[in-house]
């Protein structure tokens, strides 16, 4: 059955024997368009014209470029490298259609040409072509498709995120621009420490980006503090300041329903589970909720420790005045050893420029995205 020309495919046959060329358009030009060449220089320049072949039928012998030569060429293009090529030769030694096959032919065909052959031939690799294209085309569009929605469910999460944070923001003394500082804070800490071989193996360039999402949440259980209690002006009593210290584990308990309702390990809900309970934990053991000290109190919750501090110093509250990063820079360095990792603390003095610019770029007045 013959081809309607809007679908047949292209066949480019060279050989420098037109009658050889001739042979081949009237066996095949049925089903085939036939592009022809004289020779391999001639060829090249063919197979490289859009559209291009769906096969090529290639004679060994021929002055300059031979055969070999051009199926090298094609083989090395990454554009054509994955056309078909069959050899139709004079040459029948066994080691002529070795050294074809090994140049990256898919089959050989031996003159004097039998049509039947050269119909089966033909017809068998286009259509094996043609399937391998359908199936590039089809993971092409499957990948770009996974891509596209894999980037559409962050954009969701990290919305969803930002907006579950910042319910807890809103009803405290602090801004959704405190969210995005205090982001980028423990991304810039966790990047400097993820060079010093005790911290590399825990800081991965995946980690730290599970750090960057999963700070916002540090003060989710905020949100079951009372009023009366979060945003109160003056100082808090000691039973008011027990009660605020709970946010701590309800912000744990948020998150691990969290991690019920998912019903498989989450890194994401761990790192965040870790920063929201014990990112009031002291290095020296003061702290709360459990009195964790030293290495025992995870490194995010660490890193978010001095991150929250800090932006708690320069930013000004009702109940105080904002302080200057020099001021809070001494301040930090008085705390080193006893609320702060000092690896924390000497990673935070190295960036001092970075955190003044962060500082800068996400001012108070800045809404949440």
């Amino acid at each position: 059955m013959s081809q309607s020309p809007s679908t047949k495919p292209l066949v480019i046959a060279v050989d420098d024997a037109r009658e050889s060329l001739q042979q081949i358009n009237s066996l095949l030009k049925e089903n085939y368009h036939i592009r022809m060449a004289t020779s391999g220089s001639a060829a090249l320049r063919s197979i490289r014209q859009q559209p291009l072949p769906d096969l090529i039928l290639l004679d060994i012998i021929m002055e300059g470029t031979d055969g070999y030569e051009v199926c090298r060429i094609l083989k090395e293009d990454p554009e054509l490298q994955d056309i078909p090529i069959i050899f139709l030769t004079s040459r029948t030694e066994i080691h002529d259609e070795e050294r074809g096959f090994s140049c990256g032919c898919v089959d050989y065909i031996t003159k004097p040409i039998s049509p039947s052959i050269l119909r089966a031939r033909v017809a068998t690799h286009v259509e094996l072509k043609r399937a391998r294209d359908v199936l590039k085309d089809n993971n092409t569009y499957l990948t770009s498709e996974v891509i596209r929605r894999t980037a559409e469910v962050e954009a969701v999460q990290d919305t969803t995120i930002l907006a579950m944070a910042s319910l807890a923001e809103t009803r405290d003394n602090e801004t959704g621009a405190h969210i995005k500082r205090t982001q980028q804070y423990v991304r810039a800490l966790a990047k400097y420490l993820q060079s010093s071989p005790a911290h590399a193996a825990k800081l991965s360039d995946e980690q730290i980006e599970i750090l960057y999402k999963s700070a916002p949440l540090h003060d989710i259980g905020k949100v079951g503090i009372p009023d009366s209690i979060l945003l109160k002006p003056a100082g808090l009593t000691a039973e008011e300041f027990d009660i605020m210290k709970t946010h701590t584990t309800l912000g744990k308990i948020t998150i691990e329903q969290a991690e019920e309702a998912l019903n498989s390990p989450s890194s994401f809900l761990l790192t965040a589970k870790q920063i929201a309970y014990s990112h009031h934990e002291k290095w020296d053991g003061s702290g709360y909720p459990q009195g964790l000290s030293g290495e025992a109190i995870p490194l995010a919750a660490r890193l978010m420790a001095l991150a929250d501090v800090y932006d708690a110093l320069i930013s000004e509250r009702v109940y105080k005045r904002a302080f200057s990063h020099d001021e809070s820079s001494a301040l930090i360095v008085e705390e080193s050893g006893s609320h702060f990792d000092p690896e924390v603390v000497n990673a935070f003095l190295t960036l001092s420029d970075q955190f003044q610019a962060i500082r800068g770029q996400y001012q108070d007045h800045v809404p949440l995205p």
